[in-house]
């Protein structure tokens, strides 16, 4: 309390003071009181210092004073080493809380109301007598030993405890993820079932768009392929019995899933879905049928996948269903894609991809008989690829003169038949007609990202036969994001053209061959030298009106003159240049430019391009979908309103009715 803090000074004029008072009395009594109640305080203290060393200068002090007070019983003495207190150093006094071990005030009152006082101080380290020290000392050592000593010892029960934490933390990681293996593997489920509803509302309604929209959903279920859901589906699906649940089971090695899996339960109305699948569909078996083809060809299973496709195509062919010719062009697709990976590989000349070109001309024959626009556009572009990957250009221009790409085929398919139709005549030397039709397919082309390898392909052989043309690309086909990387040889190949240096040219054919023997494109490149020697020529002869052809092999690097004149007298020939040979004298001089705009070529490239807007304009139009018998409805409608139409004036002739219940509006037929 405050009323009782107080300072003492503790020294020798104070004891003095004191005593002179008449209170020496009570200084006794007070002394020999806080004898009684300072004895267990400090030995409280002292036992906590062993357990607290880093409070060892106030339990020393204390242990000090306890073992001071038991030695002797003595009095407030006027030194100030026997009250423990040194000469002339202040002691606050203040209350303690109760169990404080280092305190250094007590203050209570006893039943009569006086005050009880206990002061401890430690004393400093001069004060302290040789028998106190000596058992510091001791005290000190046994410390210092117990903490070097003992290490620190984790207790067995949170050992325990931290075990089974983390034992738990693992089941909840691994329960976790079986409890999302168990969504991917039902999300899986009721996608193939939702595409089994899409294809049943297919041939009910006739209409493709739902069989495109299952089609589309596969590249996103690509990932999730697995022989567990599969089986689990056909099983769902098929009765134990059925030949197409065991053909399917076969291919994904799960022969025995009627029995492994008949205990399961799918968390989906199993017993609706099982009344509802006693009928499948072709559509839902060509569905399954292409899943299982995905999932062989994903797992590089090639000869099994080739087997299975074989054996497919073979059911295929004994259904004559319009609503299965989206989903059977892509099982055609599959299968040449599995014969395309066995060996041995294109471009030999005994490749696998040559035994199944019977069976592509046999699908395009019934397609075509059968009107089947996507099986037709199919086996059409995958016949040219097959000719083409053994370099057959013979046989795939007959296959084209021979017949005609469907114009209702999908965009797609139009994409790559221009692609190989563009490099067929690329090879034949045809070049404005491969010209058209590359940059037909690049417009064509997908623009997703999962299509980038089509639109690389397109657009490095359109490069190659523009400079074959004799034209150079536009710089800004270099810089897209998606070809920057894939066509820099490319642009070093159109700068060596465009310059006319010839020795440019073949360091850079040397230097990226292997990468353009990979495009496809090394022997449409070796054409290009005569080409880098016309663009040379070209160049000079807008440079200079009169040049020597000694000049002209100079310049680009050829054997002789006489070279050098067959050169410039094709380039003339070809209408590369506008200039004259002068054969005695031994020079080249240019003719005179007129002026462009006088000639008949602008008015034919505006016309090419109008006539280009007006084809996209008609194919737009061709390509909206309306709904399936819509006119019949309109019809149906007209016709009754024309009914009502002539009871109205049969009413009016009669004399029931006039003009003004009619309406007054009213025109009689």
């Amino acid at each position: 309390m405050p009323a009782e803090r107080r300072s003492l000074r503790s020294n020798n004029k104070s004891d003095t003071s004191s005593s002179a008072n008449g209170e020496k009395a009570r200084s006794n009594s007070q002394s020999s009181s806080a004898k009684d109640k300072a004895a267990p305080t400090t030995r409280a203290a002292a036992n906590k210092a062993k357990a607290a060393p880093a409070k060892k200068g106030a339990a020393k002090g204390a242990s000090d004073a306890g073992m001071g007070e038991d030695d002797k019983s003595h009095v407030n003495g006027s030194k100030s080493t026997e009250n423990g207190v040194n000469g002339s150093e202040d002691v606050e006094m203040e209350e303690d809380t109760a169990g404080a071990p280092t305190s250094s005030f007590n203050s209570s009152k006893n039943r009569n109301g006086d005050e009880k006082m206990t002061v401890v101080v430690p004393p400093t380290k001069g004060s302290k007598s040789s028998g106190n020290k000596e058992e510091d000392v001791t005290m000190e050592g046994t410390d210092e030993g117990d903490a070097a000593n003992t290490e620190p010892e984790i207790d067995p029960i949170t050992k325990a405890i931290q075990g089974a934490f983390w034992i738990k933390a693992a089941a909840l990681q691994a329960r976790k993820l079986r409890l999302l293996m168990r969504i991917n593997y039902l999300s899986f489920y009721i996608d193939i079932k939702t595409n089994f509803t899409l294809l049943e509302r297919a041939v009910a309604h006739f209409d493709p768009r739902f069989t495109l929209r299952v089609l589309r959903s596969i590249s996103s279920m690509r990932k999730q392929l697995e022989p567990g859901v599969l089986a689990q589906v056909i099983v769902d699906t098929y009765p134990a019995s059925n030949q197409m649940a065991t053909f399917l089971l076969d291919a994904l090695d799960k022969s025995d899933a009627f029995e492994s899996l008949a205990s399961l339960k799918m968390e989906v109305d199993s017993d609706k879905n099982k009344a509802a699948a006693k009928e499948t569909l072709p559509e839902v078996d060509t569905y399954l049928s292409i899943l299982v083809q995905i999932y062989l060809f994903d797992q590089r299973q090639i000869q099994k996948g080739a087997q299975f496709s074989t054996n497919l195509i073979e059911r295929l062919r004994a259904q004559n269903r319009r609503t299965l010719d989206s989903l059977a062009a892509r099982v055609y697709f599959y299968y040449s894609l599995f014969y395309e990976q066995m060996a041995p590989l294109p471009p030999s000349p005994m490749a696998a991809v040559t035994t199944i070109r019977q069976p592509l001309l046999a699908a395009l024959r019934t397609a075509v008989l059968r009107k089947d626009v996507d099986t037709q556009a199919t086996a059409m572009t995958l016949l040219l690829r097959n000719y083409l990957s053994t370099s057959h250009i013979t046989q795939a221009d007959l296959l084209i003169s021979h017949n005609v790409f469907p114009a209702a085929a999908s965009n797609n398919q139009l994409a790559r038949y221009l692609y190989y139709l563009g490099r067929i005549r690329a090879i034949q030397l045809q070049y404005t007609d491969a010209h058209s039709h590359l940059i037909g397919a690049t417009r064509k082309s997908p623009t997703s990202h999962s299509a980038r390898g089509f639109y690389q392909s397109s657009h490095k052989l359109l490069v190659v036969v523009e400079l074959l043309m004799g034209d150079i690309p536009d710089r800004a086909v270099f810089r897209q994001p998606a070809l920057e990387k894939s066509m820099h040889p490319y642009l070093l190949l159109a700068q060596a053209v465009s310059a006319g240096d010839l020795d440019c040219f073949l360091n850079i054919v040397n230097t990226h061959s292997a990468a353009f023997r990979k495009d496809g494109t090394y022997t449409l490149i070796l054409r290009l030298r005569q080409n880098v020697i016309k663009t040379g020529i070209r160049m000079m002869s807008l440079s200079y009106s009169r040049i020597s052809l000694r000049d002209i092999c100079l310049r680009l690097g050829l054997d002789s003159e006489e070279s050098a004149e067959y050169i410039v007298a094709k380039a003339i020939r070809d209408g590369v240049i506008e200039a004259t040979l002068d054969h005695e004298h031994g020079y080249m001089k240019s003719k005179e430019v007129g002026d462009i705009y006088a000639t008949r070529e602008p008015g034919e490239a505006f016309h090419e391009r109008i006539r280009a807007c007006l084809a996209l304009h008609d194919e737009s139009v061709k390509a909206m979908r309306f709904p399936m018998n819509q006119h019949r409805l309109e019809l149906k409608s007209a016709q009754e309103a024309r009914e009502r139409e002539r009871e109205l004036a049969k009413e009016i002739q009669e004399g029931d009715m006039d003009d003004e219940d009619a309406g007054g509006d009213f025109d009689a037929i």
